[in-house]
């Protein structure tokens, strides 16, 4: 069985990690795409209810002023009905009664005519601002089928880098022990893509716990995988940046 050159192997994880950094990035924003898109949509469905509530609103003022304009009709009928009711009394008395029942009528129908107005008003107000909300939802939407556009753009871009990474992944994997390769694949896979760091200063680049000086020496003599006693990283040195 030929002897493991634990220091190359070290060096090889450490090109390997840097694939699988990128590979773990890359997949981390791919997967937040979507949430991006449905983001956008849920901002359009709110501008979209908003501007369905204003045309709601336009319908319900509608139905009211026929109702108040029915009614209002209703009232002149009655006017010219009491109207031609008045020569019709023989008393006095009977004819300032009727008088006055006509004048109600009237103060009636002017108070409808006043809300028939009212409504005109709200109505006009309405339509413009459904108007402006339309034209504001429109260029919403041109603007966020743009970014829905540079966001699956983006989702293409990622997945042929991932391809390239993937690709250069395999070539460099059949260089590294089997052993170490699977012990490098458990502690990535459970310590978020991340699974040999340097130890800098007497301290683990991955969790920032204290590196014993006799962990340091082991590291330095190359015989086994020495991983941090904390985050079970496997833990290497930078001899060429090392003071």
């Amino acid at each position: 069985m030929p002897q493991i050159n634990l220091k190359v192997q070290l060096g090889t994880l450490l090109q390997l990690q840097n694939i699988d950094t990128q590979i773990y990035a890359l997949r981390d924003e791919k997967e937040a795409k979507p949430k991006e898109i449905e983001a956008l949509q849920a901002q359009l469905e709110e501008k979209k209810q908003s501007l369905a509530a204003l045309e709601k609103n336009a319908q319900d003022l509608l139905k009211t002023r026929k109702d108040k304009e029915l009614e209002l009709a209703t009232k002149e009928q009655d006017i010219v009905k009491l109207q031609g009711q008045l020569y019709q009394l023989k008393t006095n008395k009977e004819y300032q009664a009727m008088l006055q029942q006509i004048n109600d009528v009237k103060a009636d129908s002017s108070v409808i005519e006043d809300k028939i107005l009212e409504l005109f008003d709200a109505a006009d107000k309405i339509k413009n601002d459904a108007a402006q909300e339309k034209q504001r939802l429109e260029e919403e939407e041109n603007k966020a089928n743009e970014q829905k556009k540079k966001i699956e753009d983006r989702i293409k871009q990622i997945d042929e880098k991932l391809s390239q990474l993937t690709a250069q992944r395999e070539r460099v994997v059949p260089e590294i022990d089997k052993n170490i390769f699977a012990q490098y694949e458990r502690i990535l896979a459970s310590r978020d893509g991340l699974a040999i760091v340097e130890a800098k200063d007497n301290s683990c680049q991955g969790c920032n716990m204290f590196v014993p000086p006799q962990v340091i020496n082991l590291i330095k003599m190359y015989e086994r995988i020495i991983t941090c006693e904390v985050c079970n990283r496997i833990l290497y040195i930078d001899e060429e940046n090392a003071g």
